[in-house]
């Protein structure tokens, strides 16, 4: 193995990893309250219903996306594998699919009816779930170095898979973007924030411009949608107090409570942790803030004993290998 590929490998197994014991340790407490968790903190995996280590349809459709990616960026395929977890159980901890949102479960039922149906409850407003953003994180490794033009279309695409609302797409583009900054650039993870106070606005100010009347048609939903984004690209959020942090399944109170456990913490453990103990929505904000923190610290800052008792470890372990080689 060329030092080049390890390190591919390392980077790789970091998110997955991150992402994956992020979801596995908010698993059992899904919903419950922030003030029962304050009371009850999660310090460490534990059993409910579920062996310990399980993990939600968070990674399981993360790692259905990797294993699409593998065999090239092709969005029909992307979707049939949706469909298999679904139907199937494919990449699910237990071969059981759980945790399913109204909204994905809605987009899945017609893509079994027509791989090319386009539903319209995508594109509305209630439904800005964080059903995209959980799963969206590895593709990273296709679009990082792309165009910032070509970055956004494939991010678009990807997410209006299940959620095309603007919201959601734009949720996903800053999401990975920070990730691509942690891959990529000698910056600090403020410098990073900082760097997309900047340049998110920028981006989108700029890119509808172009003549394309399509682009120019949907230019005033982005301009109208960035507003959503203040607390991210106009304040300090991890100057907010946690009391003003929320962790509902509403993908701006994901992304904010995701880089807000991010910038507050200085490790994997004490972040992925800061997010379960959030409550509500606890697996996606862990799962968000694991792939963040698992490809900021490294694997090597991952607990062992998580990574051991996670589901399927060792099945992750070969999808990364595998990803890895197929971006040779």
């Amino acid at each position: 193995m060329t030092m080049e590929l390890e390190e591919r490998m390392l980077k790789i197994k970091s998110m997955l990893f991150g992402l994956a014991i992020g979801d596995a340790l908010g698993v059992p407490v899904e919903f419950e309250s922030r003030e029962y968790l304050e009371k009850n903190p999660i310090t460490d995996y534990i059993k409910n219903t579920r062996p310990i280590g399980t993990f939600s349809d968070d990674s399981a459709l993360s790692f259905c996306l990797v294993e699409s990616l593998i065999s090239g960026y092709n969005i029909k395929n992307i979707k049939e594998n949706m469909l298999k977890w679904y139907f199937k159980g494919y990449w699910s901890a237990t071969g059981e699919t759980f945790g399913i949102g109204n909204l994905t479960r809605t987009v899945l039922y017609d893509l079994s009816q027509d791989i090319n149906a386009d539903t319209s409850e995508k594109y509305e407003e209630y439904n800005n779930g964080n059903g995209s953003l959980m799963r969206i994180a590895p593709l990273l490794f296709i679009i990082k170095d792309k165009s910032i033009n070509g970055r956004f279309q494939m991010t678009k695409e990807v997410s209006s898979i299940t959620h095309a609302h603007p919201r959601s797409v734009m949720a996903c583009f800053y999401f990975l973007e920070f990730l691509r900054h942690l891959l990529l650039d000698d910056l600090d993870k403020y410098e990073i924030y900082h760097k997309l106070q900047k340049d998110i606005p920028e981006f989108f100010d700029n890119y509808f411009k172009e003549s394309d009347s399509t682009k120019n048609e949907i230019h005033e939903n982005y301009l109208e949608e960035i507003k959503y984004f203040n607390r991210l690209l106009k304040e300090n959020i991890h100057e907010i107090d946690k009391n003003d942090i929320n962790s509902s399944g509403y993908v701006i109170d994901t992304i904010e409570a995701s880089i807000w456990c991010l910038l507050t913490t200085d490790n994997y453990t004490d972040a992925v942790l800061q997010a379960v103990n959030l409550g509500g929505d606890t697996d996606t904000t862990a799962c968000v803030t694991g792939a963040l923190a698992g490809l900021l610290y490294g694997f090597d800052d991952i607990p062992k004993k998580w990574v051991e008792k996670l589901a399927r470890s060792k099945d992750i372990e070969d999808l990364a290998i595998r990803f890895a080689n197929s971006l040779e």
